[in-house]
């Protein structure tokens, strides 16, 4: 009988054993199941979808913005850029205005995706992994943004991008904020997509938002100037993503005796005897369909097209004058390599595809600048030679023989000194970007201590006292008014 009972007993654990191991596989099949995540075709099924380099899809119901991501592990250009601006000088938010560019890869990790831009600030240009890893992990990286994997097929993934997209990344708040306009916030419930402007192409994806920035306190009298209503700033961000080019391109050094833009990084893979600073200078690439000709047609020319938005006779002459390019080109060897021409009525001026002349209107009388896109790997503007060019170009120059021409000289070196105090004491500027400045201000003090005019030793007297006292805050000075009458130098000025 005690052996009855020990059989049922062992029976009875026997089935409670299965029961909940058939239970507990029940709910881990379920618990799969729920995690599984849906394919992209069934997510996008009902989407409208913007082919091109980085895939997009559109959920109008709801306003999002999926992306498609494929190319993990693969360098690309990101650029952040201002399509339409504020239109106030003084303030800077120009129409077409350049944004930050950036090298950045896609890493999946579970069910993130990592968007980081690498660091090309710090090198090792070697054929030893070994010796580029100790660089590449000596030195910070940054994580620009982070994607939650929506659904997956095979090596691709959908993101929900729109919060991404849906942000100030080219610091509009912080730009009104530092020029004493108010303390602006974005308002979602105001900002939406641009579809007109979000396109897909073969090597670059472009995506454009509408974005208003509110304030409750009282707008800066160029806000005023320039928005009907002052509280509420609409502008447009633009978001670009670039196909970058191969690395057969041969970068060149930089010669100072030739002052020009280029990229400053450190090799950390240079011999012993050679300095780790490494200059390289920002050029188009350029070759020849035959190597050996004197003067050859090149195998695909510089193009650049001027704003079709221009006013004539003014489109014309912005069409002739950067055609004189062209005669440094054929004198350099190159035939037909630099050419000028109006941009399609049915192009983007936004596409980076295209090297644009924008013709930006302001409410007041301003000046004209230079920016561009590069590759950050081997030719991107660093701000270190902006410095050092503005600099040399502004204080090393010969003093003009006749009054008018010092006092032109002389409101310019104001300018150039001001400005660099400015940067110099800015707590929202980079730490590189105060100490290239503060840089320039020696080298200008430098430079003054070379003449006796009363303008250059007043000047090394401010840089002195600005230099000894750098948490003093720096007083902006605002702009003159714009003078009354025409221009001087046009048809109807005396």
């Amino acid at each position: 009988m005690t052996q009855i009972r020990t059989l049922l007993s062992l029976s009875l654990c026997l089935l409670t054993s299965i029961a909940s191991a058939q239970d507990a596989d029940k709910t881990q099949a379920a618990k799969d199941q729920a995690e599984k995540l849906p394919t992209i075709a069934s997510k996008v099924e009902k989407l409208q979808k913007i082919d091109g380099y980085m895939p997009l899809y559109w959920q109008a119901s709801t306003g999002k913005l999926f992306m498609e991501i494929g190319r993990f592990n693969q360098e690309m250009l990101y650029q952040v850029s201002l399509p339409a601006g504020l239109g106030s000088n003084p303030v800077g938010l120009d129409r077409g205005q350049l944004g930050d560019s950036s090298v950045v890869t896609f890493e999946r990790i579970g069910p993130k995706v990592l968007m980081t831009q690498p660091n090309y600030s710090y090198r090792a240009i070697s054929s030893s992994e070994p010796e580029r890893r100790a660089v590449k992990e000596s030195f910070a990286q940054s994580v620009l943004w982070g994607f939650k994997v929506e659904a997956e097929e095979a090596d691709r993934v959908l993101v929900d991008a729109t919060s991404f997209f849906m942000r100030d990344a080219h610091r509009v708040v912080d730009r009104l904020r530092q020029a004493k306009q108010g303390r602006y916030r974005l308002d979602d419930s105001r900002s939406a997509l641009y579809l007109p402007r979000t396109k897909g192409f073969p090597q670059n994806t472009e995506i454009e938002t509408t974005l208003t920035f509110t304030t409750d306190e009282d707008p800066g009298r160029y806000i005023r100037q320039t928005t009907p209503t002052p509280t509420a700033v609409t502008l447009r961000e633009h978001h670009s993503f670039v196909q970058l080019p191969d690395l057969k391109y041969t970068p060149r050094k930089l010669d100072p005796r030739a002052p020009s833009f280029g990229v400053l990084f450190y090799d950390y893979a240079s011999p012993i005897n050679e300095p780790v600073e490494k200059r390289w200078i920002q050029r188009h690439r350029l070759e020849k369909k035959d190597p050996h000709a004197a003067i050859s047609e090149p195998i695909k020319p510089i193009v650049y097209y001027v704003d079709n938005g221009a006013p004539e006779p003014i489109r014309t002459a912005l069409i002739e004058g950067a055609s004189w390019w062209n005669q440094a080109f054929e004198a350099a060897g190159f035939r037909n390599a630099f050419q000028v021409k109006v941009l399609p009525a049915d192009a983007d001026p936004m596409d980076v595809r295209y090297n644009m002349i924008n013709w930006v209107h302001r409410a007041t009388r301003g000046w004209s600048y230079g920016g561009g896109i590069a590759d950050p790997r081997t030719g991107l503007p660093g701000f270190g030679e902006i410095v050092t060019t503005v600099v040399q170009r502004t204080w090393s120059g010969a003093r003009p023989a006749d009054g008018y021409g010092i006092a032109i000289q002389e409101a310019v070196q104001t300018l150039v000194v001001q400005r660099l105090m400015e940067l110099a004491a800015d707590t929202q500027a980079t730490s590189a970007v105060r100490a290239n400045a503060s840089a320039g201000l020696r080298r200008i003090r430098s430079l003054a201590a070379a003449s006796a005019t009363a303008h250059a030793a007043g000047t090394r007297e401010d840089i002195t006292r600005f230099l000894m006292r750098p948490a003093e805050p720096f007083k902006k000075t605002d702009p003159l008014a714009t003078p009354a009458g025409e221009p001087i130098g046009s048809k109807g000025s005396k």
